[in-house]
């Protein structure tokens, strides 16, 4: 039986990139945050909060996960169906829990999208125990 990874230390510099193909789901009009065919910002923010997931996510202990506290992302250039989208984020800022991230999103090298996410670390299972019931 192998052990455990053990994480890496979470620090500035970590980054991460993902790629996503804009579907007829991720339109304005399919979201409900506009009336055209090109890619919803709610689905941008979505995308950019996954790259600062995967950023991060080898250096999160067992139990551990990171919830968003704070977003600042300009939309900036409209991505029809079918465009395929790079989604970069690095963590610029750790202080204790909190780790800040720049991000960014190109299509075809063309800035579609960037800004700043803000995640806190938290343990998975007592975060979920303040749900009220």
């Amino acid at each position: 039986m192998s052990a455990a990874p053990i994480p890496e230390p979470l620090v500035a510099g970590l980054t991460a990139s993902i790629e996503r193909t804009v579907q007829e789901s991720d339109t304005a009009v399919a979201v409900g945050s506009g009336s055209l065919p090109v890619l919803g910002t709610p689905v941008l923010l979505a995308w950019c909060e996954a790259a600062t997931c995967a950023a991060i996510a080898a250096s999160l202990p067992d139990g551990a996960t990171s919830v968003g506290t704070r977003v600042s992302v300009e939309h900036l250039s409209p991505s029809p169906v079918g465009a395929v989208l790079s989604i970069n984020a690095g963590v610029a800022h750790v202080d204790g829990r909190l780790v800040r991230f720049t991000v960014a999103a190109r299509q075809d090298g063309k800035l579609v999208g960037s800004g700043e996410v803000t995640r806190v670390v938290v343990d998975a299972e007592r975060f979920l125990s303040r749900i009220p019931s």
